[in-house]
């Protein structure tokens, strides 16, 4: 397995990238960028031309991932080339808003199941509802085929992204790469780090991905008392706020991130499901304790991937993660590097949501406000 890996920080540079690659059989190529890289067809037709056998998949961020660094308005390129494993890619579009687990069970049905060992997904990431595509995944596929990747961003404007499937950037399209054979090894981790505060609520009124009461009371109104100025910032400012949702007997246990506000319902729209009959308490940031969350997501990747030859990690951190962060947004990078040491390549980006199991083992979650991580070699 061998990698080679590129960042552009301006539209001409990318010409450049002709003098500069050397993996030119390449069967995988990761692209990670602002909507004026990744919607430039003149620049993937020149990473497809540089890389003719490549399947390529990408995306708009909300921040890339290059080396130990993140960067804004940027363009990463990761070219990779597997030896001893086969590489299937699927696509699909988004037709019917609000069928997601029905696409997440279309696309897993059209992937072969014989020596898969592992899906690597990005999708759409405003238009959906993150943990119903991941249920219809989850059930479509074999339980020892996992499944990791994240959706699309677009800064925290939470406006139209953007997903590349072996072909110009499109909106409300999902792109997976499959992986088959007995040499692949992939390791993935995702741990928040987020603390939580004031008192436990009862979800009394929610319909999938939307809460409009908790404890019989509006939801925008407990935000509004609890946010205090940050209120008029929604829903943005909910990246700072997000919701720890548990079931009645703690066999599920995850994080949401605000997604979008109705006034006139006093509801909130958030980016995975909140089911009505679970517990739920607001979260905040504490800078440390999400950067030990992202060393504790390496250490973790690290475990579960029962080799010692990991290459390439594949890292998708939430976009309220650098919003808090901010000038420290390095520091969870190079806590994962710490781990990793300098032998893998990172690549990565800033996400609307992430995909993975916590650890070895569990099933595969939809995650809001983790760093989440896959760890990709082969023996």
């Amino acid at each position: 397995m061998v990698t080679e890996q590129f960042a552009f920080y301006k539209l001409e540079e990318v010409k450049n990238i002709n003098e500069l690659g050397k993996v030119v059989m390449a069967n995988l190529i990761l692209m990670f960028g602002s909507k004026e890289f990744i919607c430039n067809r003149g620049i993937f037709d020149i990473i497809k031309n540089k890389y003719p056998n490549a399947h390529i998949i990408g995306c708009t961020t909300a921040g890339e991932i290059y080396k130990d660094q993140v960067n804004d308005y940027s363009l990463t390129v990761t070219a990779i080339h597997f030896e001893k494993s086969e590489l299937k890619f699927f696509t699909s579009e988004i037709e019917d808003m609000g069928k997601d687990y029905e696409k997440g069970l279309e696309i897993a049905k059209s992937i072969p199941t014989e020596n898969l060992s592992h899906v690597f997904i990005i999708t759409e990431g405003e238009n959906i509802n993150g943990s119903k595509i991941v249920e219809g995944l989850v059930d479509g596929l074999p339980e020892h085929a996992k499944i990791t990747g994240g959706l699309s961003g677009n800064g925290n404007t939470f406006k139209e992204t953007f997903v590349i499937a072996n072909d110009y950037a499109k909106q409300n399209q999902i792109a997976a790469v499959a992986f088959y054979g007995d040499k692949i090894r992939i390791g993935y981790g995702s741990v928040g780090g987020w603390d939580t505060f004031g008192i436990e609520r009862f979800i009394t009124k929610s319909k999938e991905n939307i809460v409009y009461e908790l404890d019989g009371h509006p939801i925008l109104d407990l935000y509004n008392d609890y946010l205090g100025e940050y209120a008029k910032d929604l829903p943005a400012s909910g990246l700072l706020f997000p919701l720890n949702v548990r079931s009645a007997d703690n066999v599920y246990n995850y994080v949401r991130a605000v997604a979008g506000v109705d006034k006139k319902s006093k509801s909130l729209r958030f980016f995975g499901e909140v089911p009505q009959g679970y517990y739920a308490r607001l979260m905040h940031a504490n800078s440390n304790n999400l950067i030990h969350g992202a060393m504790k997501a390496a250490e973790n990747t690290i475990k579960s991937i029962n080799s010692k030859n990991g290459k390439i990690a594949i890292l998708i951190s939430c976009v309220a993660r650098k919003v808090v962060l901010n000038q420290m947004i390095d520091e969870e990078i190079e806590a994962v590097r710490n781990i990793f040491g300098n032998d893998v390549t990172i690549t990565g980006f800033y996400s609307y949501g992430e995909i993975a199991p916590s650890n070895k083992d569990r099933i595969t979650e939809f995650h809001n406000q983790t760093m989440t991580i896959t760890l990709i070699g082969e023996d």
